[in-house]
């Protein structure tokens, strides 16, 4: 898949009411729902960190500042560069998040828990889990988590990634 096709499939996550345009509100609702998810309460160290680099993912995104993200403002943002400094972070805390047992290592259940509450449908996550899981051991690290999603919004090949994006969101039952 290419990097514009991946960018599309990737907004249309982010753009959970499907308007078009992704808010800040949408897009802070992923730590939120993450630790929902997850039990954690909004005080817990792990929810704040995430809360504070998903809101300087967010000031980054949303460069005119005024509360909504176009698809063309999100193209024009995201690339490489923007994912090493902005979304790796920001994923490794949403990460950390679903590690309820915080052996920096997701189970399925953990991992599932995650995408669905990042706007995937289950059974697309239950199918990256597998794809990303490829020595079967029932669990899928963080740095290969990242990696994957990185090959993915670069263009590059993911079997994760087609996984988690490539199927209609409307199977998604939060939407």
């Amino acid at each position: 898949m290419d990097q514009a096709a991946a960018q599309r499939l990737l907004f249309a996550m982010l753009d959970a009411d499907g308007d078009g345009v992704v808010s800040s509100d949408e897009y802070m609702a992923r730590t939120r729902n993450v630790a929902l998810a997850t039990g954690r309460k909004e005080d817990d160290s792990l929810v704040v960190t995430a809360r504070t680099l998903g809101e300087r993912a967010w000031a980054s995104m949303d460069a005119d500042g005024d509360g909504g993200m176009t698809f063309d403002e999100y193209a024009a943002w995201a690339g490489a560069e923007a994912f090493d400094t902005v979304c790796a972070p920001v994923l490794g805390a949403l990460f950390d998040l679903a590690d309820t047992d915080q052996d920096g290592s997701l189970d399925a259940s953990e991992f599932t828990a995650l995408r669905t509450a990042l706007n995937n449908p289950a059974t697309n996550a239950e199918a990256a889990f597998e794809a990303l899981d490829t020595d079967g051991d029932g669990r899928i690290n963080r740095d290969d988590y990242i990696a994957s999603i990185r090959a993915y919004v670069t263009g590059e090949s993911s079997s994760m990634g087609t996984a988690l994006y490539s199927r209609p969101l409307e199977d998604n039952p939060a939407q």
